[in-house]
């Protein structure tokens, strides 16, 4: 895990590069300021002492006890597990609990968080809102987040996607495969970038989130021992579901199944409306590139050395 250096500089204000792209982070309050090394640290962010360029985004986590009203008259929609987003097709704000994030278009990128409290060390709340704000300014350069992970069949760069909600065992397949030798990008969140029409995927999260035996809402949480790729090239995408059976199936999605499957798992191609075209033609060529499968995950999975061997028997002779 990156280690995050102590810069020559206010104690509130750090820059980290991804991708090329360098992000300018801010802070009003010191208690603040440690939750938001912590949260990063885990992050596939990389801290940069002195840099050589001009942000390309900057994002500032402000400590209030009132938030900014949010402007009338905007569109405004539900998003998945709660919380409602107000835009007028450019900015944007979005009302998360007790927070609000609004984002403006611009050079560089602005992004302000408030916090009408400051959150527990482990609340996800600071992780959901911290990860909105710099995927949502990474969007405007080409780099759209994906939740799922990402794993590279061993001795080849041949990139394997694993999509699913929450509690669809995407986590726990990675880490099996993880466990067999297979180089990983995330357990749960990629950015994804289109060149030369080929998508590349990077991971976002380094260390791993797995339900214990107590049930979906604890998590160990650890960077496993095993080699990170910095990006890879997907081959195949697995979009995941538990079973509950003993025996896992998996089947071939045609590439227009595949595409609706991606559109369900990336709700922001659409809600987005500034970079919804970009982001949508990355999913197709995505949808193109690489081929879909349903993966009906079983206990089967969870025996050691398993999923790697019927995985790779699986994609591989299909």
């Amino acid at each position: 895990m990156e280690v995050i250096q102590v810069f020559n500089r206010p104690a509130s204000r750090a820059f980290y590069s991804v991708a090329g792209r360098l992000l300018f982070i801010e802070s009003n309050n010191l208690e603040l300021r440690n939750l938001l090394q912590q949260l990063f640290s885990g992050w596939q962010l990389t801290p940069v002492s002195f840099p050589q360029q001009t942000p390309d985004v900057r994002i500032t986590f402000n400590y209030s006890e009132i938030l900014p009203a949010i402007p009338r008259d905007l569109n405004s929609f539900e998003i998945a597990e709660g919380g409602k987003c107000y835009t007028d097709g450019a900015d944007f704000h979005l009302a998360i609990g007790n927070a609000l994030v609004q984002l403006k278009s611009g050079s560089p990128v602005a992004v302000t968080v408030w916090l009408q409290e400051l959150p527990e060390t482990g609340n996800p709340l600071l992780a959901r809102v911290g990860s909105f704000a710099v995927c949502a300014a990474l969007r405007r350069f080409g780099l759209f987040d994906l939740h799922s992970a990402g794993v590279v069949t061993p001795g080849s760069e041949i990139g394997v996607v694993i999509v699913g909600p929450s509690g669809s065992g995407k986590s726990t397949l990675a880490l099996q495969l993880v466990r067999s030798g297979w180089p990983y990008l995330s357990d749960d969140e990629l950015l994804l970038s289109l060149a030369d029409g080929l998508v590349e995927a990077r991971g976002f999260r380094s260390f791993f989130a797995v339900s214990t035996d107590k049930g979906e809402r604890f998590k160990d949480c650890f960077e496993p021992d095993a080699q990170r790729k910095e990006k890879a090239v997907p081959h195949f995408l697995l979009f995941t579901r538990l079973s509950h059976n003993e025996n896992s199936n998996l089947n071939k999605l045609s590439q227009a199944e595949t595409m609706t499957r991606l559109l369900r798992a990336c709700p922001w191609a659409t809600y987005d409306t500034s970079i919804a075209g970009e982001n949508l033609e990355l999913l197709s060529a995505l949808a193109r590139q690489a081929s879909g499968f349903d993966l009906s995950a079983g206990r089967d999975l969870l025996a050691p050395g398993h999923a790697s061997i019927w995985l790779t028997d699986a994609l591989f002779s299909s």
